[in-house]
């Protein structure tokens, strides 16, 4: 558990903006047998957000993202958290949405402004320019290992060990959460279990690197980092940019459901996070730190192999 402690998260811009939810209903046709029928259905809702810092005065734009409306404040913390542009949550005087009276009023909540308590701007070099994120690739440009070295992310500590068992029914825990995946059938989804495999905390959204993102910071603002003692758990693949986010957090055991990538791979050993593929059901498979993973072999006629 880290010594920051709570930052304030409201802040709702005055005026009568309408504020979007996860969820949109739309007008479609379904065709079966032949047969067109006309019916609503519900999908994820999906629209930018800007993240601003704001300080002494001055007022920078630090990236754009495609994300599920909800959590937007966690999303921007654990953003600015996870790509090494503040280290401590007391950092931030306040965050809130986009009052300014020469932005749309659709717009307003769309746009996280994050106050610091610094007279000036911090340094920006870890995101290198402005960029523009989507739900489907991540983070564009993203700097390479040796970025991360240089910016002093640390390698993961603590002695978790998790039993395979326990891996092995996370899947099926993350799954009966996801309710806006349930209702939309388009979220990915970012959890957190403790060591025993109870669920901690779940965030969904159209981006999987906005999930992790709320997920984190969620966790950052609430004082929890680093989560040393705790297993993320994602419903897609495992990518650079989400290994990248858990050993930030300092998480030390990082489950997927699909396929790695080879950075990623790189990225866990490189930082020491135990990296778990394919996990669905019994099966899977451990890139890296398979310290951590305690397999019980089969009992034969008694025997403990």
């Amino acid at each position: 558990m880290g010594s920051a402690g709570r930052v304030p998260r409201r802040g709702e811009p005055a005026g009568t903006a309408v504020r979007a939810g996860a969820k949109t209903r739309v007008a479609i046709h379904t065709v079966r047998a032949g047969a067109s029928a006309p019916r609503t259905d519900v999908v994820a809702t999906e629209e930018p957000l800007e993240i601003r810092l704001v300080a002494g005065g001055e007022t920078r734009t630090v990236a754009v993202t495609m994300r599920t409306p909800g959590h937007d404040f966690e999303l921007a913390a654990g953003f600015l958290f996870g790509e090494g542009v503040l280290r401590d949550p007391h950092e931030i005087a306040r965050m809130s949405y986009c009052a300014d009276p020469e932005v749309d009023r659709a717009q307003q909540y769309n746009i996280v402004n994050v106050a610091l308590r610094s007279p000036v701007l911090p340094a920006l070099a870890a995101l290198e320019r402005h960029f523009y994120t989507t739900s489907a690739c991540g983070v564009c440009g993203k700097a390479t290992l040796e970025a991360l070295r240089l910016r002093g992310l640390a390698h993961v500590r603590g002695g978790l060990v998790v039993d395979a068992g326990t891996l092995a029914a996370l899947p099926g825990t993350l799954r009966r959460a996801q309710s806006l995946f349930a209702a939309t059938g388009g979220l990915h989804a970012a959890a957190l279990f403790d060591r025993d495999g109870r669920l901690v905390a779940l965030r969904e959204d159209v981006g999987r690197h906005n999930a992790m993102d709320k997920l984190v910071g969620w966790a950052w603002l609430d004082g929890r980092v680093p989560l040393d003692l705790h297993v993320v758990m994602v419903s897609g693949r495992a990518s650079f940019e989400l290994v990248q986010k858990a050993a930030a957090a300092g998480i030390p055991v990082f489950c997927a459901v699909s396929a790695p990538s080879s950075l990623a791979v790189d990225t866990a050993r490189e930082f020491g996070v135990s990296l778990v593929g394919f996990l669905r059901g019994e099966q899977f498979n451990v890139y890296s730190g398979a310290e951590r993973v305690r397999v019980h072999a089969p009992d034969r006629g008694g025997a403990r192999h």
